[in-house]
Order: C-alpha cells, then structure tokens, then sequence
C-alpha cells in the first residue's frame, strides 16, 4: 500500500496542518484544542503540545513553513497567531477579527506578512500585523458575499483571493494593502486591483462551495461544491467560461492540484479521486487512488445469517468499506513538494484516520482503475 496511516483515535479530525520539515503536524479533533504531535519511529506520531486559547470547537489551522507560525481559527469567533517564544512554548497574539458569526477557515499568504479568514458573517477578514500596537487587525472584504465562506486559497502573486461559500458562489478578490506591499502588476483575473474589489465571480450551480483551489502558475481556478462537481476556470483560454463535469459520486470536500494537468479531490466518499486537466480546463475523471482489497471472510451457517440480518441489516460479515478512510475525508493537502510537482498528500477524515500518500504509486495504480 502506498501510503502511511496514523489513527488519533475515535474522534474526528475536523483540520491539519504541517511545518516547515513534515517533523510536526497540528492537528483539532472537532474540539476547542490544538494537539501538535511529532513525528516518531515509522508511521508513529507522539504528542508534544496542546494549544487550548479557543473556547469552542476549531475550524481550521494554517502553519506558515518559513516564520513557523501557527494560525487558527474557531466557532467562538476568534484567531489567533501563535509563535514559538525562547522556553520552546506556543504563546498566542490577539487578532481583531471584528465578526459576530463563527470564523470558518484560515489561510496564510505565500510570502506570510497576511492571512484571510472565513466566516459565517459573509464576510472575509485580511489580517495583517500593527507594530505599535502588538496585535494583528484586519480589514473587511463584504461585498457580494451573501452566505458563510467555507474556503479560502491564495494566488501566488500575494494579493488575489480566492473565496468559495454557501451562496453557491466561487470569488476571487484583491486583498492588497497598501500599507504593507507593493503595488501588484496586473494578471488575466484583472489589472486594476483596489482593496475589496471582485475581480470574477463564478456560480449558478446547484450546491454550495467545499473547497477552491488556484494552481501553481495561478492562471486556472478549480472548485468542488455540494452538487458533486469538479468545476475549473482557464485564464489562459477564456476568464469567463467554467468547465464542469457532474459526478455520481457523493459530494467532494477537497480539492488540490497535484500538478500541472492533474487534480486530486476527496470528501464523503472516503475515497481520493484523480482528474486530468486539458488545454481549456476541461476535467476528465482519472481513476480512482487506492483501493484496498476487503478481507475474505468465512460463511455463514444459516442461523447466523439470520442473527447478522436481524441486528444489523445485512448478511455480511466485514461492513468495513474498501477504502482506506471509512469516514469522509475531512481535509486534504501537501505534505511533499507543490502544487506544480506533488510527491507526497496528506488525508484527514472524521474516522480519525491521517494518511500520508505516495502520490507518484497512487498516480500509477489509478490508471485503469473503474470507478
């Protein structure tokens, strides 16, 4: 199997997020805390440190690889900044969120001097540091954002936002500010980019946004939503025109590129799912990665047959899926080289599963594979 598995237990794990080296992983079971483990002998993760400032449960983590600080987010509509101070403790810094509904999800900017925070009170915080004050403020981006923003990604150059919510709605965004950055250079998304402005906006599917992802270049948009769709937008073809390929597949929570013609999207079908990419953008289902085999069970005598139907449903003794995951898969992202050359991904799932993938021998065994 091509791929390292780590159980936290029976609990879900609702976000991850790595450092610089892979030697450490933050990780929330669907509770107020923040667990950092670190990497042992094998596949084996052992715990270090417990970050416990929120009061409810965490949305989502972002750990900035080259100033190794840790950004989280939470239903108790705060984040926090937390940096590593010289006794080898997280200590964290207050953020002015400025929301009154739960904060969603939380991303770093590449060049880590701002990060963009989600939330149910439609609207999108960028957050950037005060000196004189200690403290991190933010800025909001509100309109047209009618619903909760479920996700969030960065375009290379710093400044353009990517954005899905529940409005059924993908947005992409200047975040420059002009405090702390150069004026950016126009792209094919827009040339003139002030503070707040949408520079495109895509929807007018059946289903909200789970996941939105720009490849490395930051010329194509993807985005999986509720509706079972893989959803891509070519700048280099047409800014305007969304390819679209509906699936029959249970709705996708993630989605990554793992280089340039490849995406690679899971959710609650536990499963991870590879598409290829043409010229225009158009997705083409792949195969499906890493399918395990079931375990050969013995037969059933006849009165057994009947105790298994009574109590649960079904003659068959394993109920376990082939799957590796046997929940849905929570969060997906790198754990090994970018998004223009994938060596290694991470899965969590709400089975309390963590899988590390080979992405290169899960690329191999997908071809062919039936879905």
């Amino acid at each position: 199997m091509a791929a390292d598995k780590f159980s936290f237990g029976i609990d879900p794990v609702s976000c991850h997020a790595w450092n610089k080296d892979r030697s450490q992983v933050a990780v929330s079971l669907n509770d107020h805390e923040v667990h950092i483990y670190s990497k042992g002998k094998g596949s084996e993760y052992e715990k270090k440190k417990t970050l416990s400032e929120h009061t409810q449960r965490v949305t989502s983590i972002d750990w900035a690889p080259k100033r190794n600080i840790i950004v989280t987010c939470g239903s108790d509509r705060n984040a926090h900044v937390w940096t590593l101070n010289g006794n080898n403790e997280w200590k964290p810094t207050l953020v002015i969120l400025r929301i009154n509904r739960a904060a969603t999800c939380v991303k770093w900017s590449p060049e880590e001097n701002k990060f963009a925070v989600g939330s149910g009170a439609r609207l999108i915080s960028i957050c950037y540091f005060e000196q004189e004050n200690d403290w991190w403020v933010s800025k909001h981006i509100k309109k047209p954002i009618r619903s909760t923003v479920t996700s969030l990604d960065w375009h290379p150059n710093n400044v353009l936002l990517a954005a899905g919510s529940t409005d059924f709605k993908a947005r992409v965004f200047s975040a420059y500010i002009k405090d702390i950055e150069k004026k950016p250079s126009p792209t094919p998304w827009g040339s003139k980019m002030p503070f707040g402005s949408m520079m495109q906006e895509y929807g007018g599917g059946g289903g909200w946004i789970h996941s939105v992802t720009f490849d490395a270049p930051g010329n194509r948009l993807a985005w999986v939503g509720h509706d079972s769709t893989v959803n891509i937008v070519n700048t280099s073809a047409d800014v305007g025109v969304v390819q679209t390929i509906k699936t029959n597949l249970l709705p996708f929570l993630n989605c990554v590129w793992a280089g340039p013609t490849s995406l690679v999207v899971g959710g609650h079908d536990c499963e991870l799912y590879m598409y290829t990419v043409d010229g225009t953008g158009k997705p083409t289902l792949g195969g499906k990665l890493a399918v395990e085999a079931k375990a050969k069970t013995g037969k059933l005598s006849a009165m057994a047959k009947f105790k298994q139907l009574d109590s649960k449903a079904t003659t068959e003794q394993d109920t376990q899926k082939s799957s590796t995951h046997q929940n849905s898969i929570t969060q997906l992202s790198i754990h090994t080289g970018a998004k223009e050359a994938v060596v290694k991904l991470t899965s969590t799932g709400a089975d309390g599963l963590m899988v590390n993938w080979d992405y290169k021998k899960l690329e191999s065994s997908a071809k062919g594979s039936k879905v």
